[in-house]
């Protein structure tokens, strides 16, 4: 918010969602109608906003220096999200302009082939996120095998 972004029409950035916006359309809305959804590192080690932007078929931007993103050593995050270094946040809308339309929607079509890896359901489905997790750690383990010499 603070390179000034949030004053360009091209790009809707908030904070928490102003009332005046959210009586317009729901923070699920604003997503399902952008074409790409900010995902910068929190607070925390897990935030949502990668999850939620899969889910309602958002391209993610990655903003989060070294950051490792789930399940890297199967999908290919470069396939159906953009990555920006830190340092190029005053450059943000730059960056996103430039990326081609036709990049855009094979980003955007890889995206939706890949969504029930990031779902959850009651009762585990083939290539769910449940099983995402057990394949990680399933690949985890094998690196920390050591074969004899």
């Amino acid at each position: 918010l603070k390179h000034g972004h949030n004053k360009d029409e091209d790009m809707k950035i908030y904070g928490p969602l102003p009332r005046s916006i959210s009586r317009q359309m729901t923070y699920i809305e604003h997503m399902k109608s952008s074409k790409f959804c900010l995902c910068p590192m929190g607070y925390e080690v897990n935030s949502p906003r990668i999850v939620e932007a899969i889910y309602y078929e958002c391209v993610p931007v990655i903003i989060a220096d070294n950051f490792v993103p789930p399940f890297n050593e199967v999908l290919d995050w470069s396939a159906f999200s953009v990555v920006v270094a830190e340092k190029d946040i005053p450059k943000l809308k730059e960056i996103l302009v430039a990326i081609p339309l036709r990049r855009y929607l094979r980003m955007l079509a890889n995206l939706k082939m890949l969504q029930r890896h990031f779902i959850w359901n009651l009762r585990p489905v083939k290539y769910d996120v449940f099983h995402m997790i057990l394949h990680s750690i399933w690949l985890s383990r094998l690196n920390q095998i050591q074969l004899p010499d």
